[in-house]
């Protein structure tokens, strides 16, 4: 028999701490064992109750989520669950050992359950924000010296050389974001089977046929000569 995953949750509004408490005790695998107002009392009831997961908001007063994060990965994995949306903060966290990234308003009950469980066993598990965050910083990480205008000029001869339209272009964005297609449906607001239409259109136009090539493809890192199949 599999124990419940115990969680440990830190955010500074007592209505989200009893919110999050709530939802995750209706889960039969989830037990809540603790919630913390901020990143000091989350670190100090990190050592009392040794959680599975924790739950950390960013933007808490005395110490910051940021701020515990380097310390509290040290005694359980951390999952930030956060309204912050801006790319550095994302991007900060994951760096210094965040298993995931979800942001308010981006997630369901049951996913809130699945990501808990993922980061627990050592998957990363972003919500649809939080995964084009890492997209642009890994993109500005690829190509330092790259400004807006040649960004938006290497999009402009994409769509010239596979011939996408708007739409097929956002949607390969969001798939070399890492986006699933049941995300990347509730990111544009259509239905999976729309998704998969796109899908197929997009890797006959890349000549691909697995994600991962259509990514090389589309973000110009595929080895000469190593082409899809149509």
């Amino acid at each position: 028999m599999v124990l419940a995953a115990r969680v440990l949750i830190a955010d500074a509004n007592p209505v989200v701490r009893a919110g999050l408490t709530a939802l995750l005790n209706e889960a039969p695998d989830i037990e809540v064992a603790a919630t913390a107002s901020d990143g000091r009392e989350a670190l100090q009831l990190t050592r009392l109750h040794a959680p599975d997961v924790i739950l950390l908001d960013v933007r808490m007063p005395g110490v910051d989520g940021i701020s515990a994060l380097p310390h509290l990965v040290q005694l359980a994995p951390v999952l930030m669950l956060t309204y912050s949306q801006e790319v550095e903060v994302v991007r900060e966290t994951l760096l210094l050992g965040a298993g995931g990234y979800l942001i308010h308003g981006e997630f369901t009950p049951e996913q809130l359950v699945g990501a808990v469980h993922d980061v627990r066993a050592g998957r990363a598990h972003l919500s649809p924000t939080a995964a084009s965050a890492v997209l642009k910083a890994l993109r500005a990480s690829s190509h330092p010296q790259r400004s807006v205008a040649q960004s938006m000029e290497h999009h402009r001869l994409n769509r010239l050389e596979f011939g996408l339209s708007s739409r097929e272009e956002e949607v390969m964005d969001l798939i070399a974001s890492g986006m699933s297609n049941q995300q990347i449906a509730a990111t544009c607001f259509i239905s999976e089977k729309t998704v998969k239409n796109h899908i197929n259109r997009i890797f006959a136009k890349l000549r691909s046929a697995t994600r991962s090539e259509a990514i090389a493809r589309w973000l110009g890192t595929a080895r000469p000569g190593v082409a899809g199949h149509g």
